[in-house]
């Protein structure tokens, strides 16, 4: 069976390709399949726009549609930056956002005793006969003020998970794939579907 990631970010979709390999007969990006579509991602909680970005990736398409919705949630902000975690600081522009938002992260936190946080990532994957699998994902550790390590994206360099002296950013990929909240994620996806 042919997937369609319902996503134009490559970082996630290298991720995802890697941990869903020789799982699908094929798995192509938006781009890869042609696709030109941004879904508004106006829901509430990370399942509810992971949802929508499948639901209409699957109906343009007529293929099973793999979407993603993650993000960083620091304990001492209440659970922020959350589903905004990729426009924390604007709107999203790859890696000058990245840096923008880490070092907003960083400034809100600065007072704060508690750098404790979350990484969470809602996974759905919809069917063109309607069907719908979820699962969500969870990554633990604390934030760190200094960024460390050249891999991974997002607030990677800022995050260190439990267990782990080392950031995410200072991961191979392997390793971030077998801790990871996407990881998690699209283990227990598999074991739905």
């Amino acid at each position: 069976m042919k997937l369609i990631i319902a996503s134009n970010n490559a970082h996630k979709i290298y991720e995802i390709k890697n941990i869903l390999a020789g799982k699908f007969e094929e798995i192509l990006s938006l781009r890869e399949a042609g696709v030109d579509h941004e879904t508004v991602e106006d829901g509430k909680t990370f399942m509810e726009n992971s949802l929508k970005k499948a639901r209409e990736i699957s109906e343009i398409t007529g293929q099973a549609a793999l979407a993603d919705d993650s993000g960083i949630c620091a304990h001492a902000l209440d659970g922020a930056p959350g589903i905004y975690s990729a426009r924390f600081a604007g709107e999203y522009k790859g890696e000058e956002s990245d840096k923008a938002n880490n070092a907003l992260l960083l400034e809100k936190l600065s007072d704060k005793s508690d750098k404790t946080a979350h990484y969470t990532c809602a996974m759905a994957l919809v069917y063109p006969d309607g069907r719908e699998v979820t699962a969500e994902g969870y990554m633990y550790g604390r934030i760190i003020d200094t960024h460390r390590g050249s891999a991974g994206f997002g607030y990677d360099p800022l995050f260190v998970p439990d267990g782990e002296s080392r950031t995410v950013a200072e991961m191979t990929d392997a390793e971030k794939n077998c801790i990871s909240h996407r990881g998690n994620a699209l283990k227990l996806l598999l074991t739905k579907i």
